[in-house]
């Protein structure tokens, strides 16, 4: 059933009004043979649409697969997913891209739209088959080494020239590889005196200045992976001033978090890029703010109990995001105005752009699809990670009381989450 009367939303966080969808498409007046939701004092937006996410299928299905990263992403009010390269085999072929796609398919519950990698195995030596990935079914858009700087400047510069031909996207994990080695967190006053390597700022800002550089000369589109250093924020600013097709991405946790959290030793903040300072982070929300950072993307990054819940130096880099994304930035931009309106553009119309997703984050005008979700903007409540979708449980916010929690996410008018609970 995918005729709907969602009575009383507010839509965009403004005045209530009812929305009709018929035949999973929003629609002028109320269909037939509808159901109705009460969706009194929720708010209404386009279906969240997440640039980075890693469902790890195939290879790390004990991590997650397909269906179980797609559940969490209905539950946290996403429509599309964009799934990332780093699979085991890696997504560097047709055969790979349409594997995932399809499992996407079957699951039913969002669109995933995979991203392939730029390299072969991501190994930084020659390009993979782009433009093979680009004519398949799942008609890739994005290419990424994600995990993995494409560090050689000579092979990035081919490969933004390369997509040129299909309006391809070229998303750099931005980090200098020889500035990293062996580092454990961010490089400052916290990691002197824990003892532990550090991951400097100017290691992912000397990339971003290259690259900036190169899809300027190129003329080709380029996108940063999570940005995380004030440096980085200054950068990609100097590049829009130039009229560069760049665009970028900041994680929810690192709106939030800072690099004294590794105080204790926990893995579950162990990230990459690391978690920054505070300086960083107010520089990073000021720079979504301002329209210098484009998107919020989750980096969803699951990792069994083995390779999380051990000692923090063997510990996998990476945090669950998909379930509490929405409430973090709600905490993070707190105070921005017209916040609703800004969320709706950061998490769904612009990154459905960057990804050239027709159908997902078009609003809820008449005709578009129905791809939407209802947020209660009321509710607090607290992640445990045992009651997450994901199969993995490394959420930084365990024990954490957050506010606004998607509560209803329809996909082409087909309800996948309602009254909180996912529907397959």
């Amino acid at each position: 059933m995918n005729n709907w009367i969602i009575s009383g939303a507010s839509v965009l966080g403004g005045e209530p009004a009812d929305i009709f969808v018929r035949d999973g498409v929003i629609a002028d007046s109320a269909p037939d043979s509808a159901q109705r939701l009460d969706a009194t004092g929720l708010i209404a937006l386009p279906g969240l649409v997440d640039l980075h996410t890693h469902l790890r299928e195939p290879g790390r299905e004990d991590a997650e697969t397909v269906e179980t990263g797609s559940r969490a992403a209905a539950l946290g009010g996403y429509t599309a997913v964009c799934a990332m390269a780093n699979t085991d085999p890696v997504a560097d072929t047709a055969g790979v891209v349409e594997q995932v796609w399809r499992l996407g398919k079957d699951a039913g519950l969002v669109d995933v739209q995979p991203i392939g990698a730029v390299t072969v195995g991501l190994a930084g030596e020659r390009l993979a088959e782009l433009g093979a990935m680009a004519t398949s079914a799942a008609r890739v858009r994005v290419f990424s080494d994600d995990g993995h700087c494409v560090h050689d400047p000579v092979l990035m510069r081919r490969a933004l020239e390369y997509v040129k031909a299909f309006d391809g996207v070229i998303a750099q994990h931005a980090e200098e590889p020889r500035l990293t080695v062996g580092a454990q967190m961010n490089e400052g006053d916290t990691s002197a005196r824990l003892g532990l390597a550090g991951w400097p700022a100017v290691a992912e800002e000397a990339i971003i200045a290259r690259d900036v550089l190169l899809a300027g000369h190129v003329n080709s589109r380029l996108h940063i992976c999570h940005v995380s250093t004030a440096g980085s924020v200054e950068l990609i600013r100097w590049a829009k001033s130039k009229g560069w097709r760049v665009t970028a991405e900041v994680t929810p946790h690192h709106l939030l978090l800072t690099d004294d959290l590794v105080e204790g030793y926990d893995p579950v903040f162990k990230v990459n890029p690391p978690l920054r300072t505070e300086a960083d982070v107010l520089a990073l929300r000021e720079g979504l703010r301002d329209g210098t950072i484009d998107i919020v993307a989750t980096d969803h990054a699951p990792h069994t109990v083995e390779d999380k819940e051990c000692e923090w130096a063997y510990a996998r880099p990476g945090m669950v995001g998909l379930e509490t994304a929405l409430s973090i930035v709600v905490e993070a931009m707190a105070g921005t105005d017209r916040l609703w309106e800004r969320i709706a553009d950061w998490m769904s119309a612009t990154p459905a752009r960057i990804a050239g997703l027709s159908g997902h984050g078009a609003g809820l005008a008449v005709g578009e699809p129905a791809n939407l979700t209802l947020v209660d903007p009321a509710v607090r409540w607290t992640p445990g990670p045992a009651e997450l979708a994901s199969r993995s449980h490394n959420t930084p916010y365990a024990g954490r009381e957050l506010p606004s929690r998607p509560v209803a996410t329809f996909l082409r008018g087909v309800p996948t989450v309602l009254d909180g609970k996912a529907q397959k």
